[in-house]
């Protein structure tokens, strides 16, 4: 099976390049790069992802222009068609501001920026993007951010934790985010955002390889569907 994937670039995004090295490597395909300004898709797509970096200059807040680009409603819709959509760190921030996953990202608690490597626990391995890690698994994957601290409301924190929805959880305390999340999915399961970055961490020269299963549970998934 032939995978078709696609980063989009939005004014300012600076991971988009190790996105698609990383879908490439794990998809043996290269990725489609998509520019913000277009308002259409490539036909046939089996993934998605928005990157980190910081775009429009994170102006007014973290995602919120980026999310009212052009290209963002043709994201939007593919979502709700069940193409599963990843957001990593600036690319959560938009989907937040896109209204594809509840909260908001707000300034890191120590209002500092962070940039190392976390112990991450796997809190739910019965999703797309985490079905090859083990519930409870802890792996380490870098994060890089300035506004990484995950807000919502109670009942709306009950709800991805009752619900299963929380992918992910920082093992020790990092940005302030409740309940340590670091990355939850939509009710449906096919769009995940999270802060930490599994493209910088899919091969043991970069330090860690722990977020390669990230990639390769996506295609067993689509393969198996």
């Amino acid at each position: 099976m032939a995978f078709r994937a696609a980063v989009i670039t939005f004014p300012g995004s600076n991971c988009d390049r190790d996105m698609a090295v990383a879908l490439e490597k794990v998809l043996g395909v290269p990725a489609i790069r998509v520019w913000h300004g277009i308002a259409d898709l490539p036909d046939g797509l089996d993934f998605i992802a928005l990157p980190g970096g910081f775009s429009y200059g994170d102006y007014l807040r973290s995602g919120a222009m980026a999310a009212r680009s052009p290209i963002m409603q043709a994201v939007v819709n593919a979502a709700e068609r069940g193409v599963p959509v990843l957001g990593v760190c600036n690319g959560f921030q938009v989907l937040t501001e896109a209204s594809l996953l509840p909260g908001a990202l707000m300034r890191n608690g120590s209002q500092n920026f962070i940039c190392r490597t976390v112990p991450l626990t796997v809190e739910n391995n019965q999703s797309l993007f985490t079905s090859a890690y083990e519930t409870g698994e802890v792996v380490r994957i870098p994060v890089a951010h300035h506004d990484g601290n995950f807000f919502a409301d109670d009942a709306t924190l009950d709800r991805l934790e009752g619900e299963g929805r929380v992918a992910f959880r920082y093992a020790e305390p990092c940005n302030g985010s409740c309940r340590d999340i670091a990355g939850i999915l939509n009710a449906q399961g096919n769009v995940l955002g999270m802060m930490p970055h599994p493209e910088r961490a899919i091969e043991d020269v970069l330090g860690s390889s722990d977020g390669r299963a990230l990639f390769e549970s996506v295609v067993g998934g689509l393969i198996t569907a």
